[in-house]
């Protein structure tokens, strides 16, 4: 094919040249003068430029093998560069180019002869339908589609398709022509996201997971940093200003790099500023692994939560000082300090002093609460035997078991185990898990108080024979204010407090809390303690944790 055209480009010079040079003869024997030293030699120039290029024009349009040959080519770049499909009037692929085959995944005889609807999933196949309805009425259409592959996946493909008609004009199919964007559409939506990510006012990390490199950074943080005008590229976590901070998330980063652990969150100051850090292990997939880290500023939250926690002090000291003399009060008309009463009055006197023991008793818990908060909680070490703790827990509950027909078991009591703790906090405890026991338990049940005396430690387990815990609540037992399926609070009193107290104040004490539940069977509490408190007592501030001895 080259070397016809090569020769016929050649026999059209050969006819220009030739008509050149009779021009130049002709020229040179008829004219004179000035005139015949310039017009010859100037037609023959321009005879033989311009005749080739005349004939080459004039023979383009009626080459049919050069048209077909320029088909072609046009035809094999736009194969490289798009996916082509034509579809009949009823909707089935009829050509497929190679650049859909290769994309799809599909095999050409998977889609010859198929509907189009093949390669859409539900949501695109309305799209197909509305194409159609177009398409019929002569119109073109061009926007997104989604293309379902062989494996299930989906590209976003920009495409335009047209009617395409016979000889007579009649409808007989489409043809359109189509644009792999996913890569695209992903870029924008990282851009927009980066744009989003840039007007948040927390601060916005990611980190290369082997140099802990930045890769980016939004406005939030580089303001805080003072990078805005050098930017973070070729900065690593080394670079911020802070020592300290950077040694914690560091190693943070690293913990989760090793353990394969993906998430992790904890507090820290950096800067001056107290922040919550929430760090992310992106691992690697189609890009290098990396730790995104996000940073709230606590300094808001941290003051509103101590005006919250004032408040609630100041309330619940102004309630208890009226309450202990209104409860005072109650307790000398109960014992006919002031005359005999009446039994009606008695009872009634009865139900109010039981109130006002439970508002102190909630009255209490909100301020331990608020001293757990700001790591407050006292402590009077003494030298105690726990039997006798025990013991005394039993006895001052004794009212309510008493009126829900329970019984209590001690065991293992029977010799001194001597310990050195808080004496009213240990009751505290037992208290709380006494009183839970309780209002827990069947009527006429029995609980179990019993001890096992190790070397160091003592183990002290509270067990009833109530409902159980069930198990999408077991997670929660010890959070503040939980709401059980199965703990009807309203009817059986309590603030969701006492838990979470018992938890801290054990904590605080070396020791540890847990449970055994069984639905319908009961549940144990036990809590395990050193028999040297004093040595291991945590002493707990708002920033610091330490041991104390």
């Amino acid at each position: 094919m080259f070397n016809a055209v090569k020769e016929k480009s050649t026999r059209h010079t050969a006819i220009g040249a030739a008509l050149g040079a009779g021009w130049y003869v002709s020229a040179a024997a008829l004219l004179s003068g000035s005139v015949a030293t310039v017009a010859p030699a100037a037609g023959a120039i321009a005879l033989t430029a311009l005749v080739p290029m005349a004939l080459r024009k004039w023979a383009r349009p009626t080459s049919p093998h050069l048209k077909d040959t320029l088909l072609a080519q046009r035809m094999a770049v736009c194969n490289r560069h798009t996916m082509i499909n034509v579809v009949d009037r009823n909707a089935k692929l009829v050509e497929v180019n190679d650049l859909l085959v290769e994309t799809t995944g599909y095999a050409r005889e998977d889609l010859i002869g198929q509907p189009i609807d093949m390669l859409y999933d539900d949501t695109g196949r309305a799209l197909v339908r509305r194409i159609r309805r177009m398409l019929q009425r002569g119109e073109s259409w061009a926007g997104q589609t989604p293309l379902r592959k062989a494996d299930g996946s989906s590209i976003f493909t920009h495409t335009t398709t047209a009617p395409l008609y016979d000889d007579d004009g009649e409808w007989v199919g489409s043809i359109s022509a189509r644009t792999d964007v996913t890569q695209i559409n992903k870029l924008m939506a990282l851009q927009s996201s980066a744009e989003i990510l840039n007007e948040l006012r927390d601060e916005i990390w990611i980190l290369d997971a082997d140099e802990l490199a930045f890769s980016y950074m939004n406005h939030a943080s580089l303001d805080r940093l003072d990078w805005r005008q050098e930017g973070f590229r070729g900065r690593s976590l080394s670079d911020v200003a802070d020592a300290e901070a950077v040694r914690v998330i560091g190693n943070a980063c690293q913990l989760l790099k090793k353990t394969h652990q993906m998430n992790s969150r904890f507090d820290v100051d950096l800067m001056g500023t107290p922040f919550s850090v929430g760090i992310k292990f992106l691992p690697a997939a189609a890009q290098p692994a990396r730790f995104l880290i996000t940073l709230t500023d606590l300094t808001e939250a941290r003051a509103q939560e101590q005006t919250k926690s004032d408040f609630i002090s100041m309330v619940s000291h102004e309630l208890r000082s009226p309450l202990t003399s209104i409860k005072g009060s109650m307790g000398l008309l109960l014992s006919n300090a002031a005359g005999e009463l009446p039994d009606k009055a008695a009872e009634l006197l009865q139900i109010a002093h039981r109130n006002a023991d439970r508002l102190v008793l909630i009255i209490n818990d909100i301020l331990d609460l608020e001293k757990i908060s700001a790591g407050r909680m006292d402590f009077v070490m003494e030298d105690v035997d726990l039997g006798a703790l025990i013991r005394e827990t039993d006895q001052a509950n004794e009212m309510m078991r008493q009126r829900l027909g329970l019984t209590v078991k001690i065991e293992g009591t029977e010799n001194p185990i001597p310990l050195s703790t808080d004496p009213n906090r240990i009751i505290q405890v037992l208290t709380n898990l006494l009183s839970n026991a309780c209002k827990f338990s069947r009527p006429g049940g029995i609980i179990t108080i019993s001890v096992r005396d190790d070397a160091e430690k003592v183990r002290i387990s509270v067990r009833d024979q109530g409902m159980g815990i069930p198990q999408k609540d077991q997670h929660k037992i010890f959070q503040r204010f939980a709401d059980l399926e199965n703990s009807e609070r309203a009817a059986k009193g309590g603030t969701g407090l006492g838990l979470n107290i018992c938890k801290a104040i054990v904590e605080s004490l070396g020791g540890k809390i847990g449970f055994e539940t069984e639905e319908g069977v009961g549940t144990s509490f036990n809590f395990v303690l050193p028999k040297d408190s004093g040595s291991r007592l945590i002493i707990s501030k708002k920033d610091d944790v330490r041991e104390a001895s």
